[in-house]
């Protein structure tokens, strides 16, 4: 029996998490890049492409040379280039796996150009982090210095993770498109070519109504989902496919805590959901089998103790759950938590995941 804590994967809500969302995509007639930040496994890479592979998306240059070297030769590396990786990049491309970095300034597209590497140049649609805003000059500096290497322009509707309703998605969605065609265009009118526009958050890629311009789609957490993605409206609770799995190891009925082998070092910090209608604190508890236990919650973690007890206000009892009763976890956000474990634990097998920068 595996020890706990531990991440159970459910591979039939991945498989169709990545359905959902590649049906609607093809009906809105845009690929999916998939972001693999969120699982940074190959195994669940390779479900995402039917077992095959194809063009991906990653946060870190490890995950690429990873995923590089199980056959996924079309990376985009989404996260600023820092001149000093372009050695990195330039061994990827030399060993025959194509990365296209990401940036959005002069400094670093000279240091791009030089190193003969494919670049997006990153937009900022809705002040969430880097970026440019439409309109400024140096976005056609940018261009002009990346010459044959620049591919395109991306952004990210970040803030689409603030949304309150299905219409501010809706609207979050949008302005996300019509920002990055609009950018495009005025590149083109310019005389520069833009053959990539790259939006994508799992948010918004769930709500987009039109995508008419844009050419991928990006996303990550929708593969597994979390309490926060169930918060905005983009699934519900029985769409997420990602638990820790603890045991019950004491009791505090002075209290009315019920204490677990799961601390923060298995589920980590995020608080995510404080700030949406529903605060879920470290986690939702279920079953084994995954049926939620009524107002239970882990309420609260020290590294390696978790503390359940009953969500504020409810009139619910505190369950009767012996020491050695194994629970499941239902995180706040999937990123964070799997980020805490080396894999995840499939029926029989177990998936591992990719460490490091």
């Amino acid at each position: 029996m595996t020890t706990t804590p531990f991440l159970l994967l459910d591979r039939s809500r991945v498989e169709a998490n990545i359905a959902r969302l590649s049906t609607r995509l093809r009906a809105l007639g845009v690929p999916l890049r998939p972001h693999l930040k969120t699982a940074k496994s190959i195994d669940v890479a390779h479900l995402l492409f039917d077992g095959g592979t194809g063009p991906v998306t990653v946060s870190t240059l490890r995950e690429a040379e990873v995923f590089g070297a199980a056959g996924f030769t079309d990376i985009l590396y989404a996260v600023g280039i820092a001149p000093g990786k372009l050695d990195r990049v330039r061994d990827l491309h030399d060993r025959g796996i194509r990365v296209t970095v990401l940036l959005d300034s002069v400094e670093q597209a000279s240091a791009v150009a030089s190193a003969g590497i494919p670049a997006l140049l990153e937009i900022d649609c809705d002040g969430h982090r880097g970026g440019l805003l439409r309109g400024d000059p140096t976005i056609h500096r940018i261009a002009e210095t990346l010459g044959a290497n620049f591919a395109g322009i991306l952004t990210h509707a970040g803030e689409s993770y603030h949304a309150s309703s299905p219409a501010e998605l809706i609207a979050a969605a949008e302005h996300e498109r019509f920002t990055a065609v609009a950018v495009a265009q005025d590149l083109r009118d310019a005389g520069l070519a833009c053959p990539v526009v790259s939006v994508g958050a799992t948010p918004t890629a769930h709500f987009a109504q039109d995508l008419t311009g844009v050419t991928e789609v990006r996303a990550g957490n929708f593969v597994f989902f979390d309490l926060f993605m169930a918060g905005l409206g983009v699934c519900s609770q029985d769409d997420l496919a990602l638990s820790v799995v603890t045991t019950v190891i004491g009791h505090r009925p002075d209290r009315g805590w019920i204490l677990t082998d799961a601390g923060w070092m298995a589920t980590s910090r995020d608080r995510s959901t404080a700030k949406q209608s529903i605060d879920q604190c470290y986690g939702v508890v279920t079953t084994l089998d995954g049926r939620p236990l009524p107002d239970l919650l882990m309420t609260a973690a020290s590294q390696e103790h978790g503390i359940l007890s009953l969500r504020p206000g409810s009139s619910a009892a505190l369950p009767n759950l012996p020491i050695g009763t194994r629970l499941r976890i239902l995180p706040n956000h999937a990123c964070a938590t799997a980020a805490q474990h080396e894999g995840y634990q499939v029926g029989e097998a177990f998936w591992p995941r990719i460490h490091g920068w």
